[in-house]
């Protein structure tokens, strides 16, 4: 056991498997192969239980902070049958195709919407050496792949053929370049502190007890409003405003092509939670546990944070959310890189 938890629980379990494949394949290239779709269909796994998951707790989450009574009877017992429920739904619904759209175009864009929210599932450390790509420009790479997700925004609001969904594609445009240069900025405090880009010596210089929510708190604050509007979340849900643009991009899709826009966006939920815990909160270290517990156990914590935001906020204008953006978070963002560059450049000096 103290091995187990020495080297990792997940590394030691993914050792167990690929010794059991060389004992039937008896050839390293072919588990190598066959190990490289292990990872992915346990990635693909991670994201799919947390949609059902993460809708239930969203629900749950939902009837504690706004004493709501539905999600506390609908569903049977605890509600726990509302999920499955709701994909049965999602699945046999008509797969309508609206006239005068351009198909290929708008037939791609929840597929390509749901490819870079899961694609940035390879550079999480889930625990001590449990990480699919431990590149050295690990931070570069997943900021590169996740801004990727406002072009399918776009080309569904676009090929449409419809002036609600064309708007909310400009508007969803507009939200996430507005937040993801706060969203960086707030990032180069820690690259600067930590001393490089890849993802596993991040986690490695916090340590277990100096996290660096604490020397980077004004960082924390930024890295959750501009994350939540990155989600397209409440308060800055703006994407998908019922009140003035229908359902924005997603207006004219149904069935299983509205549901890979809705486990997209679970999925970037749980990723920036995991980006909160790697970048903040000490990722898989602490004290007894094995790694991957304390892990999750963060990350869940971070995703009942982004929730608790959703129900308890209301929707702002997008001209307050866009001006909040580049008159105060981007400001506020350079800000703390310098005075933190000033810091890590007096310790090293001194």
């Amino acid at each position: 056991m103290e091995e187990v938890l020495n080297n990792g629980v997940v590394v030691t379990a993914a050792g167990w498997i690929r010794e059991i494949l060389f004992l039937v394949l008896g050839n390293e290239t072919l588990v190598d192969i066959f190990m490289k779709f292990v990872g992915i269909g346990a990635a693909i796994g991670v994201i799919l239980t947390a949609a059902i998951v993460l809708t239930y707790a969203e629900r749950k989450v939902c009837a504690l902070i706004q004493v709501r009574l539905g999600p506390n009877r609908v569903g049977g017992r605890f509600g726990v049958l509302q999920p499955i429920a709701d994909m049965l739904k999602l699945l046999s619904k008509e797969d309508i195709i609206p006239l005068g759209c351009d198909r290929i175009v708008w037939a791609l864009s929840p597929m390509l919407l749901f490819i870079p929210s899961a694609l940035v599932y390879a550079f999480f450390p889930f625990d001590k050496g449990a990480i699919f790509a431990d590149v050295n420009v690990g931070i570069f790479l997943l900021l590169a792949i996740s801004s990727q997700s406002v072009l399918p925004f776009l080309m569904g609001g676009y090929a449409s053929n419809n002036k609600y969904a064309y708007i909310g594609g400009m508007r969803t445009v507009a939200q996430m370049l507005s937040y993801e240069a706060p969203m960086v900025f707030s990032l180069l405090g820690i690259v600067m502190i930590s001393g490089s880009l890849k993802m596993s010596d991040i986690v490695a210089a916090q340590g277990e007890h100096v996290w660096f929510v604490f020397l980077q708190p004004i960082a924390f604050v930024i890295f959750l409003i501009t994350a939540t509007a990155e989600t397209n979340r409440t308060p800055f849900d703006l994407v998908e405003d019922e009140s003035e643009i229908v359902a924005g991009p997603f207006t004219e899709y149904s069935g299983m092509r509205w549901a890979l826009f809705f486990l997209a966006e679970y999925a970037n939920l749980l990723s920036v939670s995991i980006l909160a815990t790697t970048f903040f909160l000490g990722g898989w270290q602490g004290p007894f546990l094995p790694g991957v517990v304390w892990f999750w156990l963060k990350v869940l914590v971070m995703v009942f944070v982004f929730m608790w935001f959703r129900w308890t906020f209301p929707r702002t204008r997008i001209d307050q959310m866009l001006a909040f953006s580049w008159k105060v978070l981007l400001p506020l963002a350079i800000v703390n890189m310098m005075f933190t560059g000033i810091g890590v450049y007096l310790y090293r000096w001194m």
